[in-house]
């Protein structure tokens, strides 16, 4: 829901709560209302007071459980305006507004929503472990810029990350000519025997809502978007997607799990004193990037032609040159990584930044 939404939404709740309290007033005699003519009896009177509270009380009710006391909250207040309906009746019209609400709440929140298939994919993926510490030992047979960033993200000594949750803030386009949207998300990442990523974005489109999901569970990768939560206008998956998403998968070990470039599942080759190249194997997939350091030995990029850029509506896909340039280190924890980044797609038209992302917070190797 945008903030304008909000706002309208919340100046509706706000005002028809409040009118509701009038029919309890009237009921027990607290105040003289010219406006409501008919009798109200102390019984009803108590309906009011009732509709009135659960009413103001969704402005403090939590997304995930707003569209079932909103329920709540129309049901009692049209039973009221029904019983008074000569006075009461245009609040039909405010309670056809929030019903508009709940039903966005069902479709965004509910069972069927993208967030309830993200927290139950979340669910299913957290499973315990132990995590063996990073030596300095490991790092003998890692091209040497590589070793250095160990190091310098402070990968040496911690456990190895078999999990992580992230949330994000930030901006995406669909091509170099799209106005750009601003989103928020939360991610969540496991490394086991086949790693996983769930990616769960809400952004905002031409004043509209869009939930982006990106699902990377077992074998199939997913990438759908839902305007208003119903409305698909993505929906990419097969074998280009797959391969992506283990690009995508690489991307994130890299940034944001470095003490796993020690696994067995990526194989290195030196370049230079400030990059190497990786192959990282997930199934039956094996994809490569350029890794790029500075002189302090942090990362600043990542750089892959194993990646495929997506048609608007998901269904073809061009193999293009896929870089995210990273800045900005800080510690979360006893761990350092980039708090900035960039994705761009390297067209033959003209290279471009297509999305801007912010960390805002990250936990490794979460039980819950």
């Amino acid at each position: 829901m945008t903030d304008v939404m909000r706002w309208v939404l919340l100046a509706v709740l706000l005002i028809h709560g409040l009118i509701h309290l009038m029919g309890f007033a009237k009921a027990f005699g607290f105040a003289e209302l010219p406006q409501l003519t008919q009798p109200i009896s102390k019984p009803m009177g108590l309906v009011w007071l009732l509709a009135g509270f659960v009413m103001l009380a969704l402005v403090l009710t939590p997304p995930r459980a707003f569209w079932i006391v909103g329920l709540v909250a129309i049901t009692l207040s049209q039973v009221v305006i029904v019983s008074s309906w000569s006075d009461a009746k245009f609040g039909t019209i405010a309670n056809v507004i929030v019903l508009l609400a709940v039903v966005y709440g069902f479709v965004s929140q509910g069972p069927t929503s993208a967030r309830a298939a993200y927290a139950n994919d979340a669910r299913a993926l957290l499973a315990p472990g132990a995590a063996q510490l990073v030596t300095e030992a490991e790092l003998q047979s890692l091209p040497t810029p590589v070793q250095q960033y160990l190091r310098v993200t402070g990968s040496v000594g911690q456990p190895r990350v078999f999990n992580f949750r992230a949330t994000w803030k930030g901006r995406i386009r669909g091509s170099a000519t799209e106005p750009w949207m601003p989103f928020t998300a939360q991610q969540f990442n496991t490394y086991g025997a086949m790693p996983a990523r769930l990616f769960l974005m809400d952004a905002v489109m031409k004043g509209l809502p869009v939930d982006v999901f990106h699902r990377f569970v077992g074998e199939a990768a997913t990438f759908q978007a839902r305007v208003l939560s119903v409305a698909t206008v993505v929906d990419a998956k097969g074998p280009e997607m797959n391969r992506s998403e283990t690009v995508t998968l690489f991307n994130d070990l890299c940034l944001l799990a470095p003490s796993m470039l020690v696994d067995r599942s990526i194989r290195w080759e030196p370049i230079d004193s400030k990059s190497a190249r990786g192959f990282f194997t997930r199934g039956a997939e094996t994809v490569s990037a350029e890794l790029r350091f500075d002189e302090k030995g942090e990362l600043v990029d990542f750089i892959s032609d194993d990646r495929s850029a997506a048609s608007p509506d998901g269904k073809a896909f061009t193999r293009m040159r896929w870089s995210t340039p990273v800045r900005d280190f800080r510690a979360f924890g006893e761990r350092r990584v980039p708090s900035f980044g960039e994705t761009k797609w390297h067209d033959p038209a003209g290279t471009y930044a297509y999305g801007e992302f912010e960390l805002q917070h990250i936990a490794f190797n979460v039980a819950e």
